[in-house]
């Protein structure tokens, strides 16, 4: 395939997940990164976001169970439900979850009816929480495993793999433990398990490839407050890299596993779980695709047996995805610190500023600016400061403020101003994916795997 063409063949995409209209989280991301490497996207979108909740604020609303149905509905009556892949990503509680659930198992069945194995692989993102919290609600836990039989590929951070799985991931035995189960109670054909956090492994959940969803919210979690301030800058490294292990099933459920590190970047980005999801699809195809053998007519493209962990079609793609990855983060990573420099320094000008104002309410008696002033706190009458004549004034009483009202209002003005330098340094952590299409299209692989025996 010449370096012009898309890496896939003609591919029609179901995609379910947040949006947002600005910055590139869920849906928002997936659906560029997808049409960028040559699929044919539908959206079906399930929040309406004005940005991803890592902002702190936003409007907006959450598409309903019914919405979710009556929208596939609508695709289904024109014909237009010919998809080759499905992806999800967060759904906004139980019911919607079940509805979206019920889109793939119709999709798979359509397919089955036609006696044509492979032609139908949905990837799963199990959006439920990270860091060993939900932000979810709990009855979206049982949904998942219920729907866990019908997916392909899945894609859960540790903490979501746990859930799964019910085994607590503790060090690479659990792990590989974890993914064994998953293959053996679900039959799921095919397991990468991101923001792998292991102590004596050295790779810590962090920003990389998942981050989902982050959100109570459909879009990756709101910036820890402890992390906020060091936004964009150089940070002392809490470790040197990250890991994602996945896995593909043999014929008896039994765990073909690998890892794959690459290094930490030492920044806080939003997104990342669902860019990652999105380029999993993308290469898993072209993966399969290049393999011979036909394992694009087998079902959910099973490799035979013999085949090792390493020549998998799941680790190639990791393979590549993780290369585009690292290779937007940097390039991102590279402007940002200049970016977040800038926010705060047109933060504390304006800051500086309305300080002024302030202290200038009070000032022209001699004080300086910043110098609080005891100010008696008995009203003047106008008249009293400026009619000569000794007759009372019946306008408006001038009342200067008083110290407390001035520290109130400094409280005030310095309030706005974090809040102010979070909602910039969310937009300079924004990836900057339009500007580095050729890191989506022809990455270059420097991160291999590595084979995982599995007791």
């Amino acid at each position: 395939m010449s370096d012009g063409e898309p890496p896939v063949p003609d591919t029609r995409v179901l995609a379910v997940a947040s949006h947002v209209s600005f910055s590139y989280v869920g849906n928002k991301i997936a659906v560029f990164s997808m049409q960028s490497l040559g699929c044919d996207v539908a959206a079906l979108n399930t929040v309406q976001f004005s940005n991803h909740t890592g902002y702190r604020q936003f409007t907006g609303t959450r598409v309903s169970a019914a919405e979710i149905t009556d929208l596939y509905r609508g695709l289904k009556q024109s014909y237009l439900d010919d998809f080759d892949m499905m992806l999800s990503g967060y759904v906004p509680g139980a019911p919607a979850l079940e509805a979206v659930g019920e889109i793939a198992k119709e999709l798979k069945e359509k397919a089955q009816s036609r006696n044509k194995p492979g032609s139908f692989f949905w990837v799963l993102d199990p959006v439920m929480g990270d860091n060993g919290s939900l932000y979810v609600a709990q009855d979206v836990v049982p949904v998942y495993k219920g729907l866990m039989k019908y997916a392909d590929l899945i894609l859960p951070n540790q903490f979501e793999a746990e859930l799964l799985s019910e085994v607590k991931i503790v060090d690479m035995p659990s792990l590989t433990r974890a993914i064994s189960v998953l293959h053996e109670r679900y039959a799921i054909p095919h397991i990468i398990i991101t923001s792998v956090s292991l102590p004596d492994s050295n790779t810590p959940s962090s920003t990389a490839p998942n981050s989902v969803p982050g959100s109570s919210a459909p879009t990756p979690p709101q910036l820890p407050q402890e992390e906020e301030e060091n936004q964009g800058q150089s940070q002392p490294p809490r470790t040197k890299t990250l890991s994602v292990v996945g896995s593909t099933m043999t014929s008896t459920r039994q765990p073909r596993a690998f890892q794959i590190s690459f290094p930490a970047i030492d920044c806080y980005f939003s997104g990342t779980g669902d860019m990652f999801s999105a380029l999993m699809l993308v290469r898993m195809r072209e993966a399969v695709y290049n393999t011979e053998g036909g394992l694009t007519e087998r079902e959910s493209w099973l490799s035979e047996d013999g085949v090792d962990a390493l020549d998998l079609p799941l680790a190639k793609a990791a393979e590549k995805v993780l290369a585009s990855m690292h290779e937007v983060l940097t390039k991102t990573a590279e402007g940002m610190k200049g970016r977040v420099e800038r926010a705060k320094g047109f933060v504390e000008e304006q800051l500086q500023r309305e300080r002024a104002q302030t202290n200038g309410y009070t000032n022209g008696n001699g004080t300086q600016d910043g110098e609080v002033q005891h100010v008696d706190k008995k009203p003047k009458l106008e008249s009293e400061q400026t009619n000569g004549n000794g007759v009372l004034s019946t306008e408006t009483e001038k009342t200067e403020k008083t110290e407390e009202e001035m520290i109130k209002e400094k409280e005030e003005q310095e309030a706005e101003a974090r809040k102010k330098l979070h909602l910039m340094k969310s937009k300079a952590a924004e990836l900057r994916l339009v500007r580095h299409l050729d890191s989506l299209r022809h990455p270059k692989v420097e991160f291999r795997a590595r084979r995982i025996e599995c007791s």
